[in-house]
């Protein structure tokens, strides 16, 4: 079995957030970029498969520009077989990238994707349950544990009422949470290994799917700021607190 991790860069969430000046967007530059957290989360699951005699291949693939490279690079340091990086627009729609990866996992041979739930940056938690609608295969979103049983994937996932389990046959899409591990540092004898792994390039076009935006971003705002917090002696001071400023009415 061969398995499809994408990958996205993202801007490291530990950095402050600057937006452009004229409100089209955030400033990324001279920012730190780092792989989105939910898809390393994604890359380690299919290593603990592949590490387990389940899967023959980890093959992670993102859709950007060239600097993107260097998050594919940490990938295949990170384990990785080989990389794929189709080269398009820095900002695509989801169902864009859901188009493209719904024809590369296919044409790589791959029987299972394995996707963060969503990128920190745009929030958005719908590229994977795309590619599973186009593809028309089975999927588990948020997984916080994965097995694997002759063919048939064990999903675990946490729903607002308690744990969910699911099993699902291959092939099949499966959007990864927080819980599901901690994902694994690159080695520095590893970072020199991924220099000589395979990292192939293709157009977008090459696809044959329709990257055309279907929207565009108005403007972008920074969200408001909350005031300060102060400190109580005592629950009794809160109280009046909460009761002078209307809050909470006394009984």
């Amino acid at each position: 079995m061969k398995i499809l991790v994408p990958i996205k860069q993202v801007t490291d969430p530990a950095s402050p957030v600057r937006l452009n000046r004229d409100g089209s967007g955030v400033d990324n530059t001279d920012s730190k970029m780092v792989i989105n957290p939910f898809d390393e989360i994604a890359l380690e699951a299919a290593m603990q498969l592949k590490e387990s005699g389940h899967a023959s291949e980890v093959i992670v693939c993102t859709i950007g520009p060239e600097s993107w490279n260097d998050s594919l690079r940490t990938a295949l340091a990170m384990g990785a077989d080989r990389a794929i990086r189709v080269n398009g627009p820095l900002h695509l729609e989801p169902l864009a990238i859901a188009r493209l990866l719904a024809k590369l996992a296919p044409e790589q041979d791959c029987s299972l994707v394995l996707a963060g739930k969503q990128a920190v940056d745009s929030d958005d938690n719908q590229v994977g349950q795309m590619v599973a609608g186009l593809l028309g295969w089975s999927q588990a979103t948020f997984a916080s544990q994965i097995t694997l049983q002759e063919d048939i994937l064990r999903v675990e996932r946490e729903t607002d009422s308690g744990r969910e389990t699911l099993t699902l046959p291959l092939p099949a899409v499966i959007t990864t949470d927080l819980r599901l591990n901690t994902p694994r540092y690159a080695s520095l004898p590893n970072i020199v290994k991924a220099k000589r792994k395979p990292l192939d390039q293709m157009e977008a076009t090459d696809l044959e799917s329709p990257c055309t935006p279907q929207w565009h971003v108005v403007e972008t705002q920074p969200p408001t700021m909350r005031p300060m917090g102060r400190a109580v002696a005592s629950v009794d001071e809160l109280h009046q607190i909460l009761l002078k400023e209307g809050l909470i009415h006394g009984g």
